[in-house]
């Protein structure tokens, strides 16, 4: 790997970039980039450019279905307006063993591929005004960068308004 990482976590989402083509370099940090404010603070980017990866479940049945939520750093995930975009309702937030299940990643370091089982992937369009984004790869000290589109594509994402609205200026 680029970073000399050999973390199992980080290597499965390298590895799954790379059955699409996409070479990833990975950075793996000292501190923890668990939250959005220590990723972009470590990078030296823009908060909006980290990607928060955020996992919240539907009923479907008896199991639950996983929706992966890409939200941009500075926004955070409106529930009712991610129903409506998806058009699933009793959506809630998984809980962290939840989303661990799901996704076979801890919270902090859920990267927005390479999950243990198919997840349903939503993209914030407020991404797409960066040219550079920056995701988890895996762990909460690792992060990758890539253009918005590419971002989009790996992840097999539906770019729809799941953001909570902006306030308006006074």
């Amino acid at each position: 790997m680029p970073d000399g990482s050999d973390h199992p976590a980080i290597r499965r989402v390298v590895e799954a970039a790379a059955r699409s083509g996409i070479t990833l370099d990975v950075r793996v940090f000292g501190e923890s980039t668990h939250t959005a404010a220590d990723a972009a603070t470590a990078i030296g980017c823009d908060l909006g450019q980290i990607v928060k990866s955020l996992v919240f479940v539907a009923p479907d049945g008896a199991r639950l279905e996983p929706i992966l939520c890409l939200v941009s750093g500075s926004n955070r995930v409106d529930i009712a307006r991610l129903a409506q975009a998806t058009g699933r309702s009793g959506i809630r937030r998984a809980t962290a063993r939840e989303a661990n299940e799901l996704t076979g990643f801890t919270i902090g370091g859920i990267p927005p591929l390479g999950h243990a089982t198919p997840v349903r992937v939503v993209m914030d369009p407020e991404l797409e005004r960066y040219p550079i984004v920056w995701a988890a790869a895996g762990t909460p000290t690792a992060v990758f960068g890539l253009a918005p589109e590419i971002l989009r594509t790996l992840a097999s994402a539906e770019v729809l308004p799941i953001a909570a609205a902006s306030p308006a200026p006074a």
